[in-house]
């Protein structure tokens, strides 16, 4: 079993920042693709970022350029750098983990979800 802790969110003021953080916990062997989603109100759940376990990246065009995924492999952890925030990226925000576990198996997990407000 894994566990998905995340933490950052809040609120702030459009133009403003906040940096996400994600750790996972558990009997993990690797971790593979990991990413941010968001979902609004009313609103599909959308991919944000992810990013492979050899650093590649991938972002929605709505937060490229704005957004910035990164992790640490040898700590199971991700973060969000969250720049130039705007009321529409007002949401809450998943992290997810594609996991390899020691007896082979290989599951996705979802963490419980972090609140951004952003105020115009």
């Amino acid at each position: 079993q894994v566990q998905l802790v995340e933490s950052g969110g809040g609120l702030v003021q459009a133009g403003g920042s906040l940096r996400l953080s994600c750790a996972a916990s558990g009997d993990i062997r690797t971790i593979n693709d990991m990413g941010w989603y968001r979902q609004a109100p009313g609103k599909q759940r959308e991919l944000v970022a992810a990013i492979t376990s050899g650093g590649s990246t991938n972002y929605a065009d709505s937060v490229r350029s704005r957004f910035t995924i990164s992790r640490d492999n040898d700590k199971s952890a991700l973060w969000l750098q969250m720049n130039s925030l705007k009321p529409e990226d007002t949401a809450v925000y998943y992290c997810n983990c594609d996991v390899n576990f020691w007896s082979g198996l290989r599951r996705v997990y979802w963490g419980q979800g972090t609140q951004v407000t952003v105020s115009s």
